[in-house]
């Protein structure tokens, strides 16, 4: 008479050799495509979209880029119109879009309720009072944690980029996320008071910005891109307050970078200047890159010509923690 195992262990070794999970452990299947999360940070549910393309396969690790969303705007909204998911799919790397709160804040004389990353208090815009900011640096290391967990992400290649409000928090992880970022991208946004940060690691980073871009809903005279480079190296300018130069020295002073740069691109398209470490012994770098006709937006080849995800991430892949 043969010998039979019990149904719960023949139950059991099934699921072991059907079932892989995102890692490639032995849970649940691969779900490809978009996915809504949510997490609790300090007693608040916090919802991040994430995209998983279909190459992954859970058994070698992949790269993983954050996208954070500007003013009024959600993770949501930038999942469909970044252009960053369609760059996971065709290059194998998870995409992650975050929303941020949403608060009572006032700005340039009026007060109103919207969503906004807490960049605070090195942000344009003030918190209307009872207001009790939201500490993203943590929901941003928790996704992380979250999603390293669940799949098999390569920890030395994880990217962020933001538009706005998105790319002054994007600057702020510049700072407080580098020992887990391997390079930063800054779009339309980035440090706004003239300050000096010491960051965890200095860590490569661009900004890029439009020769059109007033803020939002704002218009005036397109900036001539032959004066690009005299923007940047010139304090004191009245033009706009000066913030060409502003940017240019926060970011050298922030990771201590050789003010003298240079200037590559073409004035047709966008022009950029590169900062190299003033270190010869180390590697990071700061691409400030004016981008001709770009009024504020995050260009996705429907509103400007560009398609920043895809350039952005050209630039960012040379890189890894």
């Amino acid at each position: 008479m043969k010998a039979h195992l019990p149904i719960l262990v023949i139950f059991a070794f099934i699921l072991n050799a059907c079932e892989k999970d995102q890692s490639g452990g032995d849970t649940e299947k691969i779900i490809y495509g978009k996915i809504r999360l949510t997490t609790k940070i300090d007693g608040d549910d916090r919802e991040y979209f994430v995209h998983v393309p279909k190459a992954y396969t859970g058994k070698q690790a992949v790269p993983m880029v954050f996208m954070l969303h500007g003013t009024s705007g959600d993770g949501e909204e930038f999942y469909d119109r970044s252009g960053w998911k369609e760059v996971g799919e065709s290059q194998n790397v998870i995409t992650v879009f975050p929303s941020s709160g949403r608060y009572c804040i006032h700005t340039q004389g009026e007060t109103n309720k919207t969503t906004k990353w807490n960049t605070a208090p090195d942000a344009e815009w003030t918190f209307c009072s009872g207001q009790a900011p939201k500490d993203d640096i943590k929901f941003l290391r928790t996704i992380i944690d979250e999603l390293s967990s669940k799949y098999k992400i390569d920890a030395k290649r994880i990217y962020l980029a933001g538009f706005s409000n998105g790319g002054q928090m994007a600057a702020k992880c510049s700072i407080e996320l580098s020992d887990k970022l391997a390079a930063v991208v800054l779009s339309a946004g980035t440090f706004y008071l003239d300050t000096i940060y010491t960051p965890k690691r200095k860590l490569p980073v661009l900004y890029q910005v439009g020769n059109e871009d007033y803020g939002p809903g704002n218009t005036g005279p397109a900036i001539p891109m032959n004066q690009f480079s005299y923007l940047i190296s010139t304090p004191g300018l009245t033009f706009k307050d000066g913030r060409f130069n502003i940017i240019a020295t926060d970011h050298v002073r922030n990771f201590a970078l050789n003010p003298n740069f240079t200037i590559s691109g073409d004035t047709t398209k966008a022009s950029i200047a590169t900062y190299k470490p003033l270190l010869t012994t180390e590697t990071h770098e700061f691409q400030y890159i004016l981008i001709k006709g770009l009024k504020h937006a995050y260009p996705n080849g429907d509103n400007h010509p560009l398609e920043a995800a895809e350039l952005n991430w050209s630039w960012m892949k040379q890189f890894s923690l």
